[in-house]
């Protein structure tokens, strides 16, 4: 049987392209489900694959390949539905916002916001597992000030990625550095040049819009009932933060995040029967189902209903089929060559940062996976750092800021899908106010311009002679 045409530059071009256009023409344009977009674009790609030499057969091996590669998460996906419908049950959600209502000023609120989700991303290595509790309740008393949902999830997702992307223990951090072939701490140190400045500026944004909402502090009055309402729903006691700090202890001690969950979820199901005295049926059927508030405040239920198993079909079925159709992309070549077709035409340092960030990004929307576009980009552009002589960390620096950071922002994408079953937001609403996640990779950029923040391997040549002057 002969094998596969490779696809050519163009032919790539118009491929990807026709993707892109479908996605946004139908979300921005037709309000088109998404869902059913994905599939569209899943039917066009799989007939370029075909024009190539595709068999049906090897479409779909392509597509189920795609499917393995994100597995991993979408097993998380179940759990952190599993972790918050537990958290729930046992009042600890409930607990974080009762004792929030008292702590946090309308005008401190979100760079206070922002600085928790960043320390506790950074201590767990985990952007998903911060969204899911913290995110949660900061949304909830952010509505609760009178804040727009699509800010207050900026501001949550902006600090959970900075964690997850400066986090020893986060897995794409170690991703990124093994896949340049560089050391862990290096690559760290390396992208400090550009993610420092970068949060420091987010701070500041943040606490001036927060200055906006000075007037907005809610009254003694209402703060009462709300408060009120938490405790009559949920016996509100510190005991009951149990179950998020086993979380945080398990995950600083880099004990696998689904080992972590479990016990969490573990911790929290003994809470809520034991304090909340919730009954055991009922606590494990809401694992399923979500946990169900019925304070008779509409938004404060709203709020705590959520959870469970079937919160997050709506995000895995979104996922599956993402990760189909970058299973084919990524078997038939098209990104490959249409990244190749562009490296051939880079000259200068900063150009190539820019397309391996760039490159992040196309792989996030092709394929829908932020950890397969960490490992692609690794792989097509070692050799031209190489041949620039630019250090490994220079790479694994490039890969987090294009790939790592816009994950959270692509709607399909495994991430994207995550927050929006989680959040009920889209990204295509709270990206506007996600400060960290775009002004990062463009400071680099603007940066590696002016020639800021480039290292270049020292050549053996050159080391002997600088060497020799001091001997």
């Amino acid at each position: 049987m002969q094998e596969p045409k490779i696809p050519s530059f163009l032919q790539s071009l118009i491929c990807f392209g026709g993707v892109i256009l479908i996605v946004i023409v139908g979300l921005l344009w037709f309000g088109i489900s998404l869902h059913s977009l994905l599939v569209i674009a899943l039917v066009w790609v799989a007939c370029h694959s075909y024009w190539l030499g595709f068999s049906y057969q090897k479409i779909k091996s392509s597509m189920i390949a795609g499917i393995e590669k994100g597995l991993g998460a979408i097993f998380i996906f179940f759990l952190i539905g599993i972790l918050v419908a537990a958290l729930m049950e046992a009042g600890t959600i409930g607990a974080l916002i009762y004792y929030g209502l008292d702590t946090l000023h309308p005008s401190l609120f979100l760079p206070a916001g922002l600085l928790l989700c960043s320390l506790m991303s950074l201590a767990t290595g985990t952007a998903w597992g911060t969204i899911a509790t913290l995110g949660v309740v900061l949304i909830g008393l952010g509505q609760t000030l009178g804040m727009s949902p699509a800010l207050v999830a900026g501001m949550v997702v902006s600090g959970a990625s900075f964690g997850d992307k400066m986090s020893p223990v986060s897995d794409t951090t170690n991703l990124a550095a093994m896949s340049a072939n560089t050391d862990l701490y290096s690559h760290i140190k390396s992208m400090m040049y550009s993610t420092v400045p970068t949060y420091l500026i987010c701070v500041l944004i943040f606490t001036v819009i927060g200055f906006y909402f000075t007037t907005s502090a809610i009254s003694d009055q209402e703060m009462f009932r709300l408060r009120e309402l938490l405790g009559i729903e949920f016996l509100i006691s510190p005991l009951t933060l149990l179950p998020l700090l086993v979380l945080l202890f398990l995950s600083i001690n880099r004990t696998p995040a689904e080992a972590s969950m479990l016990a969490s979820v573990a911790a929290a199901v003994v809470l809520a029967v034991l304090i909340q005295e919730r009954s055991l049926v009922d606590i494990l059927n809401s694992l399923h189902t979500g946990y169900a508030s019925n304070t008779g405040d509409q938004q404060l239920d709203s709020l705590l209903t959520r959870g469970g198993i079937t919160s997050m079909m709506w995000t895995m079925s979104l996922a599956l089929i993402a990760l189909s159709l970058g299973g084919i992309l990524d078997r038939a070549g098209f990104v490959q060559v249409l990244l190749r077709g562009i490296l051939e035409r880079i000259q200068r340092a900063a150009s190539l940062m820019t397309a391996t960030i760039a490159a992040g990004i196309v792989g996030n929307m092709s394929m829908g996976e932020g950890y397969l576009s960490i490992i692609f980009g690794g792989q097509i552009f070692k050799e031209s750092y190489e041949k620039n002589g630019l250090e490994n960390h220079m790479l694994s620096r490039c890969l987090e800021e294009g790939a790592t950071l816009s994950t959270s922002l692509i709607p399909w994408t495994t991430s994207g899908a995550f927050i929006t079953g989680v959040l009920s937001i889209s990204p295509l609403e709270f990206a506007p106010w996600t400060f960290f996640n775009y002004l990062n990779p463009l400071l680099s950029i603007g940066l590696a311009y002016l020639g800021f923040g480039i290292f270049r391997k020292v050549s053996k040549t050159h080391e002997a002679a600088h060497q020799k002057s001091f001997t």
